[in-house]
């Protein structure tokens, strides 16, 4: 007869005999064990190879670990060690870093023809109660996120920490507000630096929330870890695409890799430019400076494709990230933004004053037209017409408004 609280493939102890083991204990120190890619084990060989790792890997963890402790085995690739011995935070670590190193020094040998050389990750928690597994796994995710060392002890005050609440809190905000239709769409002018006239607007998401207004910075990653983000932008299609259809000005709409993925843009945009009546010359689509996104093959076909419908596309906070500018070059977008950062920081700065000089004569001798965002003041708006520069976007002409000026 199967018993209940053993692994059948280890036979060590598995997750139903760890849950009562740490609810029946005051105090524990628990050591999550977890293979590094182990997936590609099983790709590369087989399930039948990566069974026999994980039985090589109990063999090994029981000889690695600390004599006092017990083992457990709760999932594919994951083992848990826990001991109940009074430990300060550097036993702790030694503890870990004992373990890993011995994994660093072995290959695990399946066969003549076969030997795997395992990496391992260790999360590790104290306290009691089935609590501290969940706060081995956070440690775990908090480790590979920055990758320093191969071990991380839980820290409850940790910025991940604070992050993963925030996301929590606006998981639930973003959800209140699609269902109270509090998402909306806010309109920054942009002014042409010759005319000295209002030429176009960019389309900015807010969330309306008890009388004050929430940038995206806020809440867009929980629209990303809810799969929300391509309702955000439809939201701002449909906005914007209404605004704008009472006048005869150009406007911009933002873009994220997730829209560019799911494959939808081309058909929504032209659903709303005949519903509007608007041509698609007037609306520009802005995405972020993300070398991978105009690599891809089927990214870049669909932004052409928009393009030879009449969009126009722009590259947004150009500098901001690993700027290729041979890619730049290569697909020869209409409008550059440059980083918002480099020309607020543009008279102070003299690196921020190079790059946006270099940027600028790149565009002028590729005929793609410039805009300067984070224009906040009379002094930087005079350089920035003195460097050429055809567009600035800043509160020095006006912030984000929910009516058009």
């Amino acid at each position: 007869m199967e018993n209940k609280y053993i692994d059948s493939l280890t036979n060590v102890s598995n997750r139903f005999a760890l849950m009562e083991y740490i609810q029946s204990v005051e105090h524990a120190n628990l050591f999550l064990v977890n293979i590094d890619n182990f997936s590609n084990i099983n790709s590369a060989f087989g399930f039948d190879v990566g069974d026999s790792v994980l039985i090589e890997m109990t063999r090994l963890l029981n000889i690695a670990k600390p004599s006092s402790s017990k083992l457990f085995r709760i999932n594919s690739d994951e083992f848990v060690i826990v001991s109940l011995d009074v430990m300060t935070h550097r036993n702790l670590s030694d503890v870990a870093s004992s373990i890993v190193s011995f994994f660093d020094q072995i290959d695990i040998v399946i066969s003549e023809e076969i030997s795997v050389k395992v990496s391992i990750s260790i999360g590790i928690s104290i306290g009691h109660g089935c609590e501290i597994l969940n706060q081995a796994k956070i440690a775990i995710k908090e480790l590979r996120e920055h990758r320093r060392g191969n071990s991380k002890i839980f820290d409850p005050n940790s910025p991940f920490i604070k992050k993963q609440k925030e996301n929590i809190y606006w998981v639930h905000k973003i959800k209140e507000a699609f269902e109270q239709e509090r998402l909306t769409t806010y309109f920054q002018p942009i002014i042409n630096n010759k005319t000295k006239q209002i030429e176009k607007y960019e389309c900015l998401v807010r969330i309306e929330d008890e009388g004050m207004l929430i940038p995206p910075i806020r809440f867009m990653e929980a629209s990303r870890l809810t799969g929300t983000l391509s309702l955000v932008t439809r939201r701002v299609i449909e906005q914007s695409f209404e605004k704008f259809s009472h006048t005869k000005l150009e406007f911009s709409i933002n873009i994220t890799n997730t829209d560019l993925f799911l494959g939808y843009l081309e058909e929504y945009l032209l659903k709303y430019v005949n519903k509007y009546s608007i041509n698609p010359s007037r609306v520009s689509l802005e995405i972020l400076e993300d070398v991978d996104t105009l690599d891809t093959p089927e990214i870049l076909a669909q932004l052409n494709s928009l393009r030879r419908h009449g969009f126009k596309i722009a590259i947004d906070d150009f500098g901001s990230r690993s700027s290729n500018f041979s890619r730049l070059l290569e697909f020869s977008p209409d409008y550059l933004k440059i980083d918002g950062l480099f020309i607020k920081n543009i008279l102070e700065d003299k690196k921020s004053a190079i790059i946006v000089e270099a940027i600028v004569l790149l565009c002028k001798t590729s005929n793609i037209k410039v805009i300067a965002e984070f224009v906040h003041n009379g002094e930087v708006q005079k350089k920035v017409e003195e460097l050429g520069i055809e567009y600035s976007q800043g509160y020095y002409y006006g912030e984000p408004k929910k009516e058009l000026v």
